[in-house]
């Protein structure tokens, strides 16, 4: 658990040896969390989440039993990590694969918090990503179906990668025509004729959950994706980020 929570938080540039020592020694209880199963069923959890393997999901059901999947959670992601007291989100996490889920206690990341601001940073630093990606989310809702489909696998692809989980142009998803239909808010019909005219155009394919996509090139240019949103990827927004985060990112590299 410890090299995961070190990775997600270690990205943001910030965090020196003796913080990274701190939070490989935070204790926590791994579980397995099926797949369509609530990971928490309380709003009041004394736990934080951190997602170990699988897919994971924040979603929302309305009266009439929609479901729409509001954030992707993939592995190294925290979920209300920045919250040191319970926070109602009005919505839930779900597994949409199995899971391994890793439990922390919410003192225990209160007191890295108050002990080390540089954790306090950088669980912000990941906060604000998260913003910055669900505002992403919100402005592709109006585009044409295929750049807003054509938008998310890159943004997955990029999140894969900076978790060593894909390739230069393919990965495992998981995820069923179903749950892209609940993603976009699209009919599940819509999303089975879009993703067979992204594959007629030789851009991408999706075959037994798998994605690979023929030209990264020009799914990003269909797509107009800019990875600079993902504040939290360091491999993918070296670019975006301001020079006093490179510097270190580079240095670890180096």
């Amino acid at each position: 658990m410890s090299d995961f929570l070190v990775r997600s938080l270690q990205q943001t540039g910030v965090l020196t040896d003796v913080e990274i020592e701190a939070l490989r020694h935070v204790n926590s209880r791994e579980r397995i969390v099926t797949a369509r199963t609530d990971i928490d069923h309380d709003d009041f959890s004394d736990s934080i989440h951190l997602i170990m393997d699988g897919l994971a999901c924040r979603y929302k059901i309305w009266a009439e039993g929609e479901r729409r999947i509001l954030s992707l959670l993939v592995p190294g992601d925290l979920c209300g990590g920045h919250a040191t007291m319970p926070f109602i989100f009005h919505n839930k996490v779900a597994a949409l694969t199995n899971c391994t889920i890793a439990d922390i206690p919410r003192q225990t990341m209160a007191e890295l918090i108050d002990r080390y601001p540089r954790i306090a940073r950088a669980l912000w630093w990941v906060t604000l990503a998260k913003l910055s990606t669900t505002q992403a989310w919100l402005a592709n809702m109006g585009r044409p179906a295929d750049k807003r489909m054509a938008h998310f696998f890159c943004e997955v692809l990029v999140r894969l990668q900076a978790t060593d989980l894909a390739d230069e142009n393919s990965y495992d998803l998981g995820l069923t025509q179903f749950d892209l239909a609940e993603i976009f808010g699209l009919s599940n019909v819509h999303v089975n004729r879009v993703l067979k005219a992204l594959k007629a155009s030789g851009l991408m394919a999706v075959s037994n959950r798998r994605v690979t996509i023929f030209d990264v090139r020009r799914l990003k240019k269909l797509a107009e994706f800019d990875p600079g949103y993902l504040h939290d990827v360091a491999s993918a927004t070296m670019e975006g980020r301001p020079k006093s985060v490179q510097e270190p990112i580079a240095r670890r590299r180096a």
